[in-house]
């Protein structure tokens, strides 16, 4: 009976030094599946927003630069007969009302607390 009981308790030693390096590689698996959902992946996703936001803005301007030279264009060419100082008056004070407007509806930041 205490040889059996030996055995088992060997098998059991020789089991569980030959699951060893599984369960080694599982739990650094773990480590770095659980460093990549909390660092890596939020620091990918805010990465990707400001790319693309930085090409969304750069896009905007280029398309506000543009629609405004064929803007002037039209007005010059077409609207104005080649009056191309009312075709700027024009342009000029259609873009300084969106300005304007732009700048009734922004926030007024709370001042800063001075120490006294």
């Amino acid at each position: 009976m205490g040889g059996a009981a030996a055995q088992a308790a060997a098998q059991a030693a020789a089991q569980a030094a030959a699951d060893l390096p599984r369960r080694a590689a599982d739990a650094i698996q773990l480590v770095v599946d659980t460093i990549h959902d909390k660092a890596v992946r939020p620091a990918i996703l805010a990465t990707r927003a400001v790319v693309f936001g930085l090409v969304v803005a750069a896009l905007a301007v280029v398309l506000v630069v543009v629609g405004s030279i064929a803007l002037l264009r039209l007005f010059d060419v077409y609207v104005f007969g080649h009056r191309v100082w009312l075709s700027y008056i024009v342009l000029g004070g259609a873009l300084t009302l969106v300005g304007l407007a732009a700048w009734t509806r922004r926030t007024a930041r709370p001042s800063p607390a001075r120490p006294g």
